[in-house]
């Protein structure tokens, strides 16, 4: 795997590039030798955070994970990346109607790891647990934010009356509004 790392207010010095190497080496079971492993770190208001991104053909595997030590954060990301690994693995198997040696490896991803059976009871498939129907009426984006706060939700889903396709408002974290509306390639 090919570690590219880099900083941003923050020295990387030999020990953080080690660590990194070492806990994110361990997911080197699961890619080819060529697999790019970008990883940002990044000091914000005393908060240590780190990025990783590993761009798989047709998907990204991303996480960020903050606290107030970076090898905290180091450990942290290694094992979310790991589950998204998990998750990913069960939905190629499923793709291809739980035969897992039918799966073709996607890109990046090493084929043993696809057809192992290594599994544990938290990869269990995403569950719809419930089912909401509702009508949806043509609406602006700027309306579609106000109902999203009068309902307290931190997302809408409308037809936008402009456009006439289903859109999606959202709170991002610094508490202003996103806007989704669908490209069709």
């Amino acid at each position: 795997m090919n570690f590219i790392i880099s900083g941003k207010n923050i020295e990387v010095t030999q020990g953080l590039k080690d660590a990194i190497e070492q806990k994110l080496g361990k997911l080197e079971r699961y890619f080819t030798p060529e697999t790019e492993i970008i990883v940002t770190l990044s000091v914000e208001k005393g908060r240590q955070k780190i990025e990783v991104t590993i761009p798989v053909k047709g998907n990204i595997i991303r996480s960020e994970q903050t606290s107030n030590d970076m090898y905290v954060s180091i450990d942290l990301v290694e094992e979310i990346i790991e589950r998204q690994l998990r998750k990913y693995k069960n939905k190629l198997v499923a793709k291809n109607q739980g035969h897992p040696t039918s799966a073709a490896p996607s890109g990046s991803i090493r084929k043993e790891f696809i057809e192992s059976e290594e599994e544990s009871p938290e990869d269990n498939e995403i569950r719809i647990v419930r089912t909401k129907k509702f009508g949806i009426k043509p609406m602006y984006p700027e309306d579609a934010c106000i109902q999203m706060e009068l309902l307290g939700h931190s997302f809408f889903v409308f037809s936008n009356a402009e456009t006439e396709e289903v859109n999606v408002v959202y709170k991002r974290k610094d508490g202003s509004f996103g806007l989704i509306e669908p490209e069709f390639s």
